[in-house]
């Protein structure tokens, strides 16, 4: 993954505004950041280097934490954008129950390499793959050979939406997997969703993650799939823990968040696709009020792109427009915003290594921590300047194409707003080779169908009111 750390070169950054997110949001301007051996060395103004030091100019520009992403179908991205207007029901049937079962070990590799890749130039360091088609053991090693082939960091949630969790976690092949590929990857999780069913047949599944010491990440909250008696149920048999990850719970009662409270679990929030495909409202403005942490969370390139900055951009507006909708509802008006840019920044970084148990190391710029850190910059577009409120342009201003250099354990992925080393047209004839493959099984009027879906009928309501013609009326008057 990450060449050995006598092959680096120490890297500086120069004199940029950083943003630390440490626990007092520090704002840092005209600062240099030294990374040596792969880690954080020096934060200050006009640093000495060691003899050799490659040199980055971040002058005008701003340089944050590697974002991390703690929910991504990565296996699905070699269809970007081919769901763009569905529903979630749709998404279900066609992944779920028609078409999922379709994908090869290979078109598994295709999705995953190319999304490992859009992470990194996006600016995503660490990125779970939230991988749960993985129907095979030869599906999940294909999973990890695309995510190790990347210099990313990347977590595999295993999953295997074909089965149940309690068949397919006690199967050897699975075991066999985390055995053999355990130093391929940044880490593991077990990722799989709790029906509600009161028999409870996913507590095989808990028990097997408890047994690997694994953190089990689970789609809860999501309208019509999962709800308070799955939550209520992970609650009464114990595996509710700080390790645990729900992803979206938008459709909760107050009941389970607070059990979510109180066992310590984090939320991975994903914005455009809880607002979008229809999970659920974006929970973020419920969470705050029970103190529950948060991650961002793109959910799959099928629907939406793989940029944190969109996703931390649709959670400030979601907040805030709930905030103001609750407010007008008891003829209030909200003067101050409580969610501020700094804390879905916050989100993006910190939040997700807490997420993953990482906060020791990863989410911030500080002294001694890994050296994943992003430059955002771009010199040849007028948006990139003035940059007055640093928080607020990373936020509100700058997007992927804006993220100039990308380093991950002090290595340089990202430089000069090109990939570095990487053979961007051999990914794409791999995911041409998915796409065709895909495109042949299913046959081209079932192609089209499930990706132009039918549009239903709306009615216009019948207006009360009359209008006539200005310039019809003006001429007879005439």
């Amino acid at each position: 993954m990450s060449q050995p750390a006598a092959e680096r070169r120490p890297v500086v950054l120069r004199g940029g505004t950083v943003l630390t997110v440490d626990a007092a949001h520090s704002v840092l301007e005209g600062h240099d950041v030294l990374v040596v051996d792969g880690r954080i060395a020096a934060i200050g103004v006009d640093v000495e280097v060691p003899a050799g030091t490659d040199e980055i100019d971040a002058r005008g520009g701003v340089v944050m934490p590697g974002m991390i992403d703690t929910h991504r179908h990565m296996w699905q991205t070699a269809l970007r954008g081919y769901g763009a207007d569905w529903t979630l029901t749709q998404y279900f049937v066609w992944n779920y129950l028609d078409h999922g079962r379709r994908f090869r070990p290979q078109d598994i590799h295709a999705g995953d390499l190319l999304a490992a890749l859009e992470a990194i130039e996006a600016g995503v360091t660490t990125c779970v793959d939230w991988s749960h088609n993985l129907q095979t053991p030869e599906h999940a090693d294909a999973a990890i050979d695309a995510l190790a082939g990347v210099p990313g960091r990347f977590v595999l949630a295993y999953g295997n939406i074909q089965d149940a969790p309690a068949n397919w976690t006690a199967s050897p092949g699975f075991r066999d997997v985390l055995e053999r590929r355990r130093g391929d990857v940044e880490g593991f999780q077990l990722a799989f969703d709790v029906t509600g069913d009161p028999t409870f047949p996913e507590k095989p599944a808990f028990e097997v993650a408890r047994e690997l010491g694994l953190p089990v990440t689970t789609h809860a909250g999501v309208w019509g799939a999962t709800n308070d008696d799955g939550i209520r149920l992970m609650h009464e048999h114990g595996f509710m823990g700080p390790e645990t990850v729900y992803v979206h719970a938008a459709t909760l009662s107050a009941d389970s968040y607070h059990r979510m409270a109180a066992t310590g679990g984090s939320v991975s929030v994903s914005t455009e696709s809880e607002q979008s495909a229809g999970q659920g409202y974006p929970p973020s403005w419920v969470l705050r009020t029970h103190a529950i942490p948060m991650s961002l969370s793109m959910d799959t390139s099928m629907w939406w792109s793989g940029d944190l900055f969109s996703a931390m951009r649709a959670t400030l507006s979601a907040d805030r427009s709930r905030e103001h909708l609750e407010a007008h509802a008891k003829g209030e008006t909200v003067t101050h915003h409580a969610l501020r840019a700094e804390h879905v920044v916050d989100m993006a970084t910190m939040g997700g290594a807490r997420a993953l148990g990482r906060e020791a190391d990863l989410g911030s710029i500080e002294v001694g921590k890994k050296a994943d850190l992003v430059l955002v910059r771009n010199e040849h577009s007028p948006v990139g300047f003035p940059v007055l409120h640093p928080y607020g342009h990373v936020v509100f201003q700058a997007q992927r194409g804006d993220v100039e250099a990308v380093l991950v354990d002090g290595r340089i992925v990202k430089r000069d707003h090109r990939l570095v080393g990487v053979d961007l047209a051999a990914a794409r004839r791999t995911v041409e080779q998915t796409v065709d493959h895909l495109r042949g099984e299913l046959g081209e009027d079932a192609w089209q169908q499930g990706m132009n879906p039918d549009i239903p009928e709306t009615k216009v309501l019948d207006n009360p009111y009359t209008y006539t013609d200005y310039r019809s009326a003006t001429t007879h008057g005439a």
